[in-house]
């Protein structure tokens, strides 16, 4: 099958490798569409990955072509999403149903090969099967989705005044979450104008832009000044995240969801308001629950199948074959660049 392999950073070579053989418990995926999650472009633009060489991909989406041993026949030709989490199932923390916190776990995509090929092999239990009413497209953003509703879920939500800051793929499919959960209003914050209008789309009672001078004077007033029952921080930047204890109120929650790749600094003032408010502050880390792969996972693909949540256009920027993995990627390297998610195709002529 043809792959693309990662050999060194910027080195990635599309090359004929072995089909990869199902073992007990796993099946073999014919991958139709793969995302590129942001994890990816240091893995490819500088030296972030674990090993060479390497197939990337962990946002995959395909049709089970054939099963190993211990595993239901019934299950070829279904079209799935992969969870690409490979927990070890058995120590403390996945037997508490803690599976992104296992010390053990390997992942696929970046520990071994993904779905930058034809072909990708996954345990049957990793693969939440899909709609064949829902496109490939959609099926291979069903794990930006569930890392959104992971952090809606972690943090508790019940309801009330939602902000979400960050309008990139995790924020709008968390605009979207706590809509479907029940949300009185929902405002969001970024700096992209064209985010801002697809979140007023999906459902955003509020939009605002983070540039403007005023913003925090001006998301105080819409809200009403007693600050938001839940705020959800999906940028992973030092504005963002200091906004965040600022807009929210007494009492309520707040939920990092976004990697900040860079030190945070908190003025003490700014700091303090966790102390005065006596808001819960928490992290959310990947996607998971039990019983494995989660109902994160459950949720998406009923959800996506009956329409209540939506994939537009405008979040995917462009669809690309493995030839063109290097030319995608460099387009991070331009700020503003990339407008969505870059997926990719192994057969480019590939019609739903």
């Amino acid at each position: 099958m043809r792959a693309a392999v990662l050999h060194g950073p910027r080195d990635v070579r599309v090359e004929d490798v072995p089909v990869p053989v199902p073992g007990a418990g796993e099946a073999l995926v014919q991958v139709h569409r793969t995302g590129v999650c942001g994890s990816d472009v240091p893995r490819v633009l500088s030296d972030g990955a674990h090993s060479y060489p390497l197939v990337l991909g962990h946002e995959i989406a395909g049709v089970v072509a054939s099963v190993g041993p211990e595993v239901d026949d019934a299950l070829v030709g279904r079209r799935v999403s992969v969870a690409p989490l490979l927990p070890c199932h058995a120590c403390a923390q996945c037997l508490a149903g803690r599976f992104a916190q296992c010390p053990n776990y390997s992942f696929i995509g970046s520990r071994i090969d993904g779905g930058l090929a034809e072909y990708v092999v996954a345990p049957a239990r990793n693969l939440t099967v899909v709609a064949d009413t829902v496109s490939f497209r959609d099926a291979a953003m069903f794990e930006p989705s569930t890392v959104a509703l992971h952090g809606v879920r972690h943090a508790g939500f019940d309801g009330g005044d939602v902000i979400v800051l960050g309008a990139g793929t995790i924020g709008l499919f968390t605009l979207q979450w706590v809509r479907i959960l029940g949300a009185d209003r929902v405002a969001v914050v970024d700096m992209n104008p064209a985010r801002l209008a697809t979140a007023t789309a999906l459902g955003a009672d509020a939009t605002f832009d983070a540039r403007d001078d005023g913003v925090l004077a001006a998301i105080r007033a819409w809200q009403g000044g007693t600050g938001f029952d839940h705020t959800f921080e999906t940028a992973g930047q030092n504005a963002t995240m200091s906004l965040a204890f600022a807009v929210t109120g007494v009492g309520s929650r707040v939920c990092f969801i976004g990697n900040s790749h860079a030190d945070l600094h908190f003025d003490h003032a700014t700091f303090e308001l966790m102390n005065r408010k006596e808001f819960t502050l928490t992290g959310s880390w990947m996607s998971y629950s039990a019983p494995f792969p989660g109902q994160e996972w459950r949720l998406t693909a009923e959800c996506v199948a009956d329409g209540r949540l939506r994939m537009p256009a405008e979040f995917v920027h462009g669809t690309f074959a493995l030839e063109q993995v290097m030319d995608a990627f460099a387009l991070f390297e331009v700020p503003g660049a990339v407008t969505g998610k870059i997926l990719f195709s192994p057969d480019p002529t590939f019609q739903e």
